[in-house]
């Protein structure tokens, strides 16, 4: 039985951790590296920051942002937000990352994922996936980028397939019609992109509750749970939120 990962994820604008419904309305939710700190010592498994700004003109705050977190934070951390390139994946990973996730970099131009996997190996490539139900679509399920404001055209089976075949190491689903919604995870698409997806699969978008984590793991079939409002505020903490993934018969690594 594989034990389900608890990732915070920090939506940062800017150099501060924001939320909002759908990347807009955001609300300020303090400074990066002490929300990041704080969630190593309540035992989350990882962390995943994601810079909304990322403008090319934010980039340098971004990379002293993580700077900063690898030397507070001793679990494995994600960044995405503004990778276009093996250097700016290579500026991020060198500043104390563990992983980059790409998203619309990835749909601009697929090659890139391979030129990481290459670059760095499996292990440090992270595709993040929004998508939308969609008539569109074979799967029903259709890929959004820049912020779940563009359609692609784009099946998300079919991409998810792809992008693991160019050397993606995990996948980041987000569902954009449920992001900052508070009403769960969409239990459908995790379920019918992780039924085609060979590698570990987070769950990302709408969390409001803890049993919604556990919906995400126990009916979607992810690898790992992400949450943000939930945690930024002060609602729950991470042991809450595996205390209740274990009473649901769910694995997860013990806190020290």
């Amino acid at each position: 039985m594989k034990s389900i990962r608890v990732i915070p994820c920090l939506d940062v604008h800017q150099g501060r951790v924001v939320k909002g419904v759908n990347f807009v309305n955001l609300r300020d939710a303090g400074d990066p590296v002490e929300l990041a700190a704080r969630y190593d010592q309540e035992g989350a498994d990882e962390l995943i920051f994601l810079d909304i700004t990322a403008s090319s003109d934010e980039s340098n705050t971004m990379v002293e942002v993580v700077r900063r977190t690898a030397e507070e934070v001793f679990i494995p951390f994600t960044v995405g937000g503004g990778i276009r390139s093996v250097e700016d994946a290579r500026q991020i990973l060198r500043a104390g990352a563990d992983k980059v996730s790409i998203n619309t970099a990835a749909v601009d131009r697929p090659a890139l994922i391979s030129e990481l996997a290459q670059e760095f190996g499996s292990q440090c490539v992270v595709v993040s996936v929004d998508a939308r139900r969609s008539r569109e679509t074979p799967s029903g399920f259709e890929v959004f980028i820049h912020g779940g404001r563009t359609a692609t055209g784009r099946d998300a089976v079919a991409w998810i397939e792809e992008v693991v075949q160019r050397g993606a190491g995990e996948i980041m689903q987000t569902s954009m019609d449920r992001d900052g919604t508070r009403d769960g995870f969409d239990l459908e698409m995790l379920q019918t992109l992780g039924a085609n997806c060979p590698v570990p699969l987070i769950a990302s978008g709408g969390v409001g509750s803890l049993e919604h984590l556990v919906d995400g793991a126990k009916q979607g079939g992810a690898d790992a749970v992400l949450a943000a409002s939930i945690l930024h505020f002060g609602e729950h903490t991470i042991a809450d939120a595996k205390q209740a993934m274990a009473q649901a018969g769910l694995l997860v690594r013990p806190i020290v």
